[in-house]
């Protein structure tokens, strides 16, 4: 595929039309895209965007004292947990989600409520807010782009050799997040506990190290916790949930950038609207609306600056105005994160002079499809 075309699987749905991904055809420029969406669609409002933090610290200390009264008044109530954790971790994807919006600065037109309101949340679910906000802004700049995106980009020269790092991965995801955070994604490593990492330091240092006292107080927070209560209290409460959350990350994370004949490009063939593009939109089912529509991720991409609760409006406006660049699958999440996780992980080793790169849906490593033009 050449500069300037356009490789893609599309799901017909309704009026979504179908198209031949190898018809060349000219991308629209980002200007293009934003004046077929409504403009209050990237003005958020502090009322707004705060009205959802308040709703959701509310249903996250509901769920813990219901578990914590079911616990304690029913001799079986710790039957309960995995409910619990599944829906507390749910809802505390929930908050990370918000304090995404606060990173990208589409919570408020106020830099210093967002990154406040940002660490606040991100620390409660011990993700290091103001490290991550710079890595993923980084992610969002060079989406799709082989030689410098942030995570799950294709490994040049690497060939594949099965490890128990493969299985743990695909069974338990949410060790990838932790291991991302203190790791990064080899080989372009980052460690989000370390302030004198170069994408940290200078000018970002007193956000870094203001981000990560938080974090510290976060951890003192729960050792006195586990000293009053002890330490499986906090783990099946708190932690749990927590690994909950770390497993939406990785799936949500990972699908919305991998999938069969979504194009990855090498610097010289990339462009902006071309990477950004190359996203999936996804449905997350009961939770797709708790999850605050993270599932809408093309828009994202496009458009950082849209607030979570315009993002499906934005959305239909862009599949009418041009159906053929949607991106969307409707296959269950976790069947979906189980077929893409092993071709995944198969797959993702490429030849050092590749320019363009698919996945395909070839199981057999030695046949996957590469672009060398």
């Amino acid at each position: 595929m050449g500069k300037g075309s356009h490789n893609t699987r599309i799901e017909k749905h309704d009026d979504e039309q179908q198209i031949d991904s190898k018809s060349p055809h000219r991308l629209p420029t980002l200007s293009e895209i934003k004046v077929k969406i409504p403009a209050h669609c990237f003005r958020p409002t502090v009322t707004q965007s705060m009205s959802y933090v308040v709703k959701d610290i509310v249903y996250v200390a509901i769920t813990f004292l219901v578990m914590w009264q079911i616990q304690n008044r029913f001799q079986y109530g710790f039957l309960l947990f995995p409910l619990y954790w599944y829906i507390q971790g749910t809802l505390y994807t929930s908050l990370f989600v918000l304090g995404h919006d606060c990173g990208h600065s589409s919570f408020s037109f106020y830099p210093l409520l967002n990154d406040i309101v940002g660490t606040i949340l991100h620390t409660w679910i011990l993700a290091p807010y103001y490290t991550w906000k710079l890595t993923h802004n980084h992610h969002h700049k060079n989406t799709g782009n082989i030689d410098k995106d942030e995570v799950f980009y294709p490994h040049r020269g690497e060939p594949y050799e099965e490890s128990i790092r493969d299985d743990i991965f695909f069974w338990f995801p949410g060790v990838g997040w932790f291991y991302y955070l203190a790791n990064g994604y080899a080989p372009r490593n980052v460690n989000h506990f370390n302030p004198f990492e170069s994408i940290f330091y200078d000018r970002h240092l007193f956000g870094v190290c203001s981000s990560l006292a938080s974090y510290l107080g976060m951890c003192y927070l729960m050792y006195l916790f586990a000293s009053t209560y002890g330490f499986l209290t906090l783990f099946a409460y708190h932690l749990i949930p927590v690994c909950i959350f770390a497993s939406y990350m990785v799936i949500i994370t990972m699908l919305h950038h991998t999938e069969i004949d979504v194009p990855w490009y090498a610097d010289s063939e990339w462009n902006n609207v071309k990477g950004q593009l190359s996203t999936v939109d996804r449905h997350y089912g009961h939770a797709h609306s708790v999850i605050h529509s993270i599932g809408t991720h093309q828009i994202h991409h496009l458009f950082t600056k849209v607030p979570h609760y315009h993002l499906e409006e934005a959305t239909e406006h862009f599949r009418r105005a041009f159906p053929d660049l949607v991106r969307f699958n409707d296959e269950t999440v976790l069947f979906a994160f189980a077929r893409m996780c092993k071709i995944f992980l198969r797959q993702r080793s490429i030849q050092g002079d590749v320019r363009v790169f698919t996945y395909t849906d070839n199981n057999n490593k030695n046949s996957k499809k590469t672009c060398t033009n």
